[in-house]
């Protein structure tokens, strides 16, 4: 149910509103709201309220659910493709039932609306079984190399690339570099495998790969995989390892 008739009695001004459902990939997140008019039929403004409640949120997960099926999990699959295996749909409706109140508004009728998230990086954890670990743990590493850099960034503006959850980064010849593999299991669960943004000083700003990224330009674009040139692979093979770990990585798209 969509933003009902009653939405004309709030208590909040209309710029305090939800600016909408979709993707944030910069955050890494699904966000959209969940709309509970009130219970006509309580007894009572409590009931009435808590009826909406219970509107609002089971329409936002009926929002969630409508609105993962678009999203893409590679360049030639979405992950409505991908749930019409049974044990799959089942696991992505578990992911989206766990979803994070964001904010509640309460109006003077009261109706409820709810913002929730849920973050990519949940939703990767389960679209996607990593190959078998072939590398060991990142090992540690001295503490001026680390500061060195804060996160990796790969620019694509040229390579007309779109949002995936499971981009890959590749060396020239099309071994992985960089993928959902190369994740901690916390990070899979997380933080996802890269955020998308606009430009690099978008990027810098964020908390994702911070002030001092490792800058590379990708070569070529084969789906969702980045092609990194020889020199460009040799210089992200010296990165702090934990970096890639933890998924501090953006991709640079138009």
């Amino acid at each position: 149910m969509r933003r009902a008739l009653w939405a004309w009695v709030l208590a909040v001004p209309l710029s305090a509103l939800a600016q909408g459902n979709g993707v944030d990939w910069q955050r890494q997140v699904l966000r959209v709201t969940g709309d509970g008019p009130p219970d006509v039929k309580a007894s009572n403004p409590s009931q009435a309220r808590l009826g909406a409640e219970r509107s609002a949120k089971e329409d936002a997960f009926e929002e969630l659910l409508e609105e993962v099926k678009g999203l893409r999990l590679r360049a030639d699959r979405t992950v409505g493709e991908e749930m019409a295996r049974e044990e799959t749909r089942r696991q992505v409706e578990d992911v989206l039932r766990g979803y994070k109140v964001v904010q509640k508004r309460y109006f003077s009728d009261s109706g409820v609306q709810m913002e929730v998230e849920v973050p990519l990086g949940a939703l990767t954890s389960v679209l996607v079984t990593p190959a078998p670990a072939g590398t060991a743990a990142p090992a540690e590493t001295k503490q001026d190399a680390r500061a060195k850099h804060t996160g990796l960034v790969v620019d694509a503006r040229k390579l007309g690339m779109t949002p995936v959850l499971a981009p890959r980064v590749l060396d020239e010849s099309g071994q992985p570099i960089y993928g959902v593999e190369t994740l901690s299991a916390e990070a899979r669960k997380s933080t996802g495998v890269a955020g998308f943004f606009k430009s690099l000083e978008e990027a810098r700003k964020s908390a994702l790969v911070g002030a001092k990224p490792l800058v590379l330009e990708a070569a070529r674009l084969q789906g969702s995989e980045l092609l990194l040139g020889p020199d460009a692979a040799k210089v992200l093979a010296g990165l702090d390892p934990h970096l890639l770990a933890e998924g501090r990585v953006a991709i640079l798209i138009k």
